[in-house]
């Protein structure tokens, strides 16, 4: 990879009637689903699905989760999920998002939300595991160095 942009997985999708609230837009905690959505794509796409993940003894749950939005996303909106790795460690990873959506009279896309999630590695029954090396080395090689948020505390 070569330049910032190969660093970012991106995926569109469209809101569903099923994510909003009362007020039309989507319900808040809907963007940690979109998060997800994001998170789960890149690894499957470039890196190892999560099923696999499971199958080789241990869990990536989620430990940390920061979120600021910007504005709101809507019914039948097209919105992109970006998702990049911004910091891995032997029992460590957080991933950083943005999501967008394309309007008309911008010249770039809005943004809606951008956030990250942090994520430890854990034994099957849930005690502090350390990531194979060889997860470590693939994270590693696709970490953006500039990624939209950083975890508070982590090294810049």
């Amino acid at each position: 990879m070569t330049d910032e942009q190969s660093f970012i997985h991106r995926l569109e999708t469209r809101v569903l009637y099923g994510d909003t609230d009362s007020g039309g837009g989507v319900y808040n905690a809907n963007y940690l689903r979109f998060f997800e959505m994001g998170r789960s794509a890149l690894m499957r796409d470039w890196l190892v699905s999560y099923h696999s993940i499971e199958r080789l003894g241990f869990y990536m749950p989620v430990t940390e989760a920061w979120l600021r939005y910007k504005a709101p996303a809507r019914y039948d909106d097209l919105i992109v999920i970006e998702t990049s790795i911004a910091e891995v460690g032997h029992h460590i990873c957080t991933f950083a998002y943005k999501i967008t959506r394309a309007e008309d009279g911008l010249d770039r896309p809005r943004l809606l939300c951008k956030g990250y999630t942090v994520h430890v590695a854990t034994s099957m029954d849930g005690k502090l595991a350390n990531l194979p090396q060889e997860l470590i080395n693939k994270l590693a090689e696709i970490i953006n160095p500039l990624p939209p948020t950083r975890r508070f505390g982590a090294e810049k």
